[in-house]
């Protein structure tokens, strides 16, 4: 529904188009081809301004809907709207990289002229952003976090090569070669495609195979799949340990829910399974979901390739176990439905579909949106949005979690297969982690070390009510209308009333405005 938003805008921008034809030719398109009517007019009316601008300005109509008619076509500034900010590709907020000037230039130390006749700081030679501009060599890109952690003169590391940072603008860093110098690593955020449980299926076999083979067999096995003898015997004392720690190796039969405690005595829980993510983080979606109904409690589940961890307080009683992770099969797909709206996973697909849908606009098509603040517009326009259970691009966001990046009906058939015994589901309570939950550990705290500065409990503090009256008495603030200015007031409400000078509407769609944020 993203893609049909912005390609409807740019139909109707040059002119007036018939609905039903616009529909017919929509479900040509192989993807569109199952296009429910209530999907393509859900759309429509989320562009013809159905939901309150007043809130967040963005959904303000795009196009005029003439239901009597039958026609839809554009509203002025639609077709500037639709060169500017259209595209597929999300916005991941990388810089690009490149090298000062160009070969005729000469590329030097990055601090020299670009011409020969010009000395150095005399009025002819060339900024870095102008050199550029003229068509610097492209060496990649960096991360926007990286970026804004760096300063003109840092040394990094690019390919097989160091570079020194000679300027950094808007959109791109420039860079001069550092040979023999060393230099810091960037670092990149990207999406894992994740494990596709057919590969886990062939994973968790060769494991079972190998744990079940003695010592000659199974390194045989493993240098029949490309291994050498160091490589192969490392991965036989791996699965060795795992069996000692554990006496079960986790495989494509047989799940192990370990538990230990961690550094500050709090109750670790871990389901080492190969199925990988997209089976893993609907799963643990479900398992927070039922650790908050059941014991009030946050499990703060984290999802990998190989497994689930959640974190459980100390308690009294008996902690948690493999009961956790059974579910019926039929329940899933509702309980992760509700369940994916809180998620980061939604939170930053929901941005990516709010800007193909051209809620999320570029104000300025030569300058680059540092993608910080897109997550704050984002957020925003998904506190308007939520409260309205039919708004297109929520649904269009729940789509693409549960169809595109989560492998629910894989979900469905192991929890199936748990239920008829043909997947066997192991306790094991150890003293210190297993060899493969060390592995799955160190992206746990990966992923909750920079999360938030202030622990979850600081956080929900926040939202406690207060008696303001009293607060305000205590604290001995004057009120608010106290300090402002009566000119003030008087320009504000001219201004509201769009009957300020620079506020006055324009043409027949200014009037239409005028009428739906004022009212008759």
């Amino acid at each position: 529904m993203d893609i049909l938003a912005q390609q409807t805008v740019a139909a109707t921008a040059l002119g007036s188009i018939d609905v039903e034809e616009w529909f017919a030719t929509v479900r040509r398109s192989a993807p569109f081809a199952t296009l429910p009517r209530s999907a393509f007019e859900a759309t429509l009316d989320l562009l013809a301004g159905r939901y309150p601008s007043d809130e967040f300005a963005e959904l303000r109509p795009r196009i005029i809907w003439d239901r009597n008619a039958g026609t839809i076509e554009g509203r002025p500034g639609a077709q500037r709207l639709a060169v500017t900010s259209g595209g597929t590709i999300p916005d991941r907020g990388l810089f690009g990289v490149y090298i000062i000037g160009t070969e005729s230039e000469g590329t030097g130390s990055g601090s020299g002229s670009g011409s020969s006749q010009a000395g150095p700081g005399s009025a002819q030679e060339p900024s870095p952003a102008s050199r550029a501009a003229k068509g610097g060599r492209r060496v990649g890109e960096l991360d926007e976090e990286m970026v804004y952690e760096s300063r003109v003169g840092d040394i990094f590391a690019l390919g097989a090569t160091s570079w020194k940072i000679e300027d950094i603008t808007h959109d791109r860093v420039l860079v001069s070669p550092a040979f023999g110098q060393p230099g810091k690593l960037p670092f990149w955020k990207g999406d894992s495609l994740g494990r596709p449980v057919d590969l886990g299926r062939a994973l968790g076999a060769f494991v079972r195979e190998l744990s079940a083979s003695d010592q000659e067999p199974a390194l045989e096995r493993c240098k029949a799949s490309g291994l050498d003898d160091f490589a192969a015997g490392n991965l036989i004392q791996y699965l060795g340990e795992q069996r000692q720690a554990t006496e079960v190796v986790p495989n494509d039969r047989t799940l192990v829910v370990e538990r230990f405690h961690d550094e500050l005595g709090d109750w670790r829980v871990v389901l080492h399974s190969p199925f990988g993510m997209p089976v893993h983080a609907p799963w643990a979606l479900a398992v927070g979901q039922r650790l908050q109904q059941r014991y009030g409690l946050d499990g703060s589940a984290m999802a990998a390739d190989d497994g689930i961890v959640l974190r459980v307080p100390m308690m009294e009683d008996e902690p948690p176990g493999a009961e956790l992770f059974l579910f019926d099969p039929e329940e899933l797909e509702q309980i992760v439905t509700a369940e994916v709206g809180g998620s980061a996973l939604f939170a930053s697909r929901f941005r990516e579909c709010a800007a193909r849908a051209l809620l999320l606009p570029r104000q300025n098509p030569a300058k680059r949106q540092p993608l910080w603040q897109q997550r704050q517009r984002s957020a925003q326009l998904l506190d308007v949005a939520k409260k309205y259970p039919s708004f297109p691009i929520v649904l269009e966001t729940v789509r693409e979690c549960l169809q595109d990046v989560y492998d629910l009906p894989a979900l469905k058939d192991i929890a199936a297969s748990i239920e008829r015994r043909e997947l066997r589901l192991v306790q094991t309570t150890t003293q210190q982690p297993s060899p493969f939950a060390k592995s799955l550990l160190f992206g746990y705290v990966a992923q909750y070390l920079y999360e938030g500065d202030s622990p979850l409990a600081e956080r929900r503090a926040a939202a406690l009510a207060l008696d303001s009256t009293l607060l305000n008495e205590l604290l001995g603030r004057v009120e608010l209308r106290e300090l402002l200015d009566a000119k003030v007031i008087e320009t504000t409400e001219l201004e509201l009333q769009r009957l300020a000078p620079d506020r006055l509407v324009r043409g027949m769609e200014g009037v239409a405005d005028l009428l739906r944020l004022l009212g008759p």
